[in-house]
């Protein structure tokens, strides 16, 4: 980022509170001046004044009557007596009630204004609640500018609107009306959001912006004021008229200088009703007045969705200042971002935030703020601290001078580092330490520090010796030290290490040493920790692989893999075993191929849920078992029952297993087939590759009562026939019917392949699980 960014950032934000300060004097400058000049003429033709004195009465009574000056003006301006009746209106000329004519007023000359404004101004003097108000706006506003109703909506913290006032409607309409929620198509809203008025003219256009309320039909044309005009306004009045079409130039006028006008009246209701509010900012005023540095009182000030955008000073110390050179009481009524706009964005601004949402003071590290002094820009150290008071923040800026920025910056490291320093001065005795020094050893601070050659009494009996002797070589002989050390706590041994230098005289005698103690503990304890593990990681491999060592010659005892094709029962047969790529331990995948006494081959592929010797017995266990029952008459489905309920009855009842059993027939070519749980058989024939359709039958060693069932294949001449486990097919993160298909696809292709070179294309990924084939084929011949 260019170093410049900030710096421009900072003036433009100047600039744009300079310009937005002097654009509200100027509007309110119009709006008054011309008001102002037309009550001093009154009171100088009434009374004989001249202009000041007449401007020093309207002070006065404005001031008598805590009233604002141009309220004051619109009261003495009333207070005149009206103008008598045109004489065409002494002979009845006005138009009747109903008439096209009376539903647009007559225009009016400028001073006919005045006394409508005169005339409210007067009345408002004898107003004593909201609902008052909203009555004599009507009964005034009515027939210069067409209303028909009014309402006042009040501001609530969480955005929605509260109607505090009405007159015009009935009051079950009123009772409808008086919660709005806080959406974003409500015209009130909109007023208030934006500080200007919402004139709502065109029905039609109007319905699909905003959201008009029941009955929507009733009031043709609306507007709504903010009160007062600008940002932060907290009340909305509403004109509502049954007269369609747009409001007259004069009307516009009428309306907004009546909202300037009540403006003041409803800061009375407020101020009514927070007394304990404003007695609260007055008792802090006071109490700031007598403090010295700089204290402001900030009260936030909150968007339409409820964040703050600003803060408002409410009290000042007298030694606070923006920067435009307000001081003390002259910030009052200002907004943050214009007495201090370089701090939008910055640490500080969330800082303000964070105390005022968790209740909790914040403070702030040391930081650098620049202001421009007499077009010089000077930067200075401060800490800020904001504190909670009220529903607003006490904020405090401490200036740093270099030596309370270096002494600060000296705490940081020691709080950080976990240290302290010490000082021994070896010619006149004395000893200071840090306060962190204290906290480290374990000491008392009130007892004082301890001498040099004393430290070694501190530590542990099995470290005295090495720091009392690296001691001594510091004071005879000038050798700096770096000596860890263990200390007794009531948590236990804590680990420490101090490290020290002397300076020396001219002669090279030692004249003064110091150093720091570091409370290593945490680092310590990690790396003991760390050592530990290791042990035990080394420990725990060892112990896998020589379980790995002794499954693997086991399995290799129990499965010896032939050295190339075999045959049985006029089949050529080709096995494969390939253990797993990842960990250690040996996988519980087996197959059997033998013929039977009858001439009848059985192939049999299983895989045993685990790993380890655990695996390998009950691979064993199965292989033989399965065997031994096959060969002796049993029939498939009756060989897996019992399969099963021996894994039931092994040693912890827990183990399962997938197994497939198939015998096939050389004089029928008839294969006959059962499985538990287990991949369906590919048959591959000619140009074509398709799983056998698997019969019933469930895991074993999942349950008590297993259904099998056993089913049927007719080889032909040329036929191949895959027998495998499922880490031929599975893959971590990937649909198993994906690798069925991938199986399929690649046997299809590559049917005149051995089984060395098929597996060898297929198996290419590093984490696969064991995997066992047995590929049997029907030669041609």
């Amino acid at each position: 980022m260019d170093p410049g960014f900030g710096a421009d950032v900072a003036a433009l934000a100047k600039v744009v509170a300079r310009q937005r300060a002097e654009m509200e004097r100027l509007r309110d400058l119009a709006a008054s001046s011309a008001v102002l000049e037309r009550a001093k003429g009154a009171l100088m033709a009434l009374t004989g004044r001249s202009v000041d004195a007449a401007h020093e009465e309207l002070l006065a009574r404005a001031e008598a009557g805590r009233r604002t000056l141009i309220e004051e003006c619109w009261l003495t301006l009333g207070a005149l007596e009206p103008p008598k009746p045109a004489p065409d209106e002494e002979r009845g000329g006005l138009p009747e009630p109903g008439s096209a004519v009376s539903r647009q007023p007559a225009p009016t000359a400028p001073g006919d204004l005045a006394d409508v404004l005169g005339d409210l101004g007067r009345d408002l003097v004898r107003v004593g609640s909201p609902q008052e108000l909203a009555g004599y706006l009507l009964r005034h506003l009515g027939p210069d500018a067409a209303a028909d109703a009014v309402l006042l909506y009040q501001r609530l913290p969480g955005d929605g609107l509260e109607l505090i006032g009405y007159a015009g409607i009935d009051a079950a309409l009123a009772g409808r009306w008086h919660r709005m929620p806080p959406l974003s198509r409500l015209a009130p809203l909109d007023c208030l959001r934006t500080g200007e008025p919402c004139w709502l003219e065109d029905l039609t256009a109007d319905r699909r912006r905003y959201l008009l309320g029941d009955p929507p039909d009733r009031w043709l044309s609306r507007a709504w004021l903010p009160v007062p005009a600008g940002h932060g306004s907290a009340v909305a009045l509403g004109v509502l008229r049954t007269q369609e079409g747009r409001f007259e130039p004069r009307e516009r006028h009428l309306l907004l200088a009546a909202a300037r006008l009540c403006a003041g009246r409803l800061r009375a209701f407020d101020a009514a009703g927070d007394g304990e509010a404003g007695a609260v900012t007055r008792s802090v005023q006071t109490v700031l007045d007598a403090l010295p540095g700089a204290a402001i009182l900030l009260r936030p000030l909150r968007a339409a969705s409820g964040a703050v955008e600003d803060y408002r000073i409410e009290a000042a110390s007298p030694e606070a200042v923006d920067v435009f050179g307000n001081t003390g009481r002259e910030m009052l009524g200002r907004r943050i971002l214009e007495s201090y706009p370089t701090v939008a964005g910055e640490q500080l601004w969330h800082g303000y935030l964070t105390a005022l949402t968790s209740g909790v003071p914040f403070e702030s590290a040391p930081f650098a703020y620049q202001d421009t002094v007499d077009g010089v820009p000077l930067t200075a150290t401060y800490a800020v601290r904001a504190a909670p008071l009220d529903d607003g923040l006490l904020v405090t800026w401490l200036r740093l001078d270099p030596v309370d920025r270096q002494a600060q910056r000296l705490w940081d490291v020691q709080r950080l580092g976990n240290l302290g320093w010490a000082n021994w001065n070896l010619v006149t005795g004395e000893t200071s330490w840090s306060a962190q020094t204290y906290a480290v050893l374990g000491l008392n601070a009130a007892r004082g520090p301890v001498p040099l050659a004393e430290l070694p009494e501190l530590v542990t009996p099995g470290d005295a010796g090495p720091l009392r002797t690296a001691i001594t070589g510091l004071v005879v002989h000038g050798r700096p030290f770096d000596v860890p050390f263990r200390i007794g706590a009531p948590g236990g041994v804590r680990h420490l290490r101090i490290v020290a230098e002397a300076v020396t005289e001219p002669d090279g005698t030692p004249a003064e040493v110091h150093g720091f103690v570091q409370d290593l503990t945490a680092q310590r304890s990690a790396e003991l920790a760390l050592v530990e593990s290791e042990r035990a990681m080394l420990l725990q491999r060892g112990v896998l692989q020589a379980e790995r060592a002794l499954a693997d010659r086991l399995q290799h005892a129990l499965l010896p893999l032939p050295a190339g094709p075999v045959r049985l029962a006029g089949l050529r047969v080709e096995v494969a075993y390939l253990p797993g790529q990842s960990g250690i331990q040996v996988g519980g995948d087996w197959f059997s191929a033998v013929e039977l006494s009858d001439d009848a081959g059985l192939f049999v592929v299983g895989d045993v849920a685990g790993h380890g010797i655990g695996a390998v017995a009950t691979m064993a266990q199965l292989r033989f078992t399965a065997k031994g029952m096959v060969g002796t008459g049993s029939s498939l489905t009756s060989a897996l029952t019992r399969l099963n309920t021996l894994l039931l009855h092994s040693r912890d009842g827990r183990s399962t297993a997938t197994m497939v059993l198939a015998r096939y027939d050389p004089t029928t070519r008839v294969l006959a087939w059962a499985q538990a749980g287990h991949p369906p058989p590919l048959l591959v024939r000619g140009s074509t590759a398709r799983f056998l359709v698997r019969p019933v039958g469930m895991l074993l060693g999942a349950s008590a009562t297993p259904v099998f069932e056993a089913a049927e294949a007719r080889l032909e001449p040329g036929d191949r026939l895959l027998l495998y486990t499922d880490g031929l097919v599975e893959r971590p993160g990937e649909d198993v019917h994906a690798g069925f298909a991938r199986l399929a696809d690649m046997v299809r292709t590559h049917g005149e392949d051995s089984l060395d070179t098929l597996l060898g294309t297929m198996l290419v990924d590093e984490h696969r699980d064991d995997v066992c084939v047995v590929d049997i084929r029907l030669p041609q011949d």
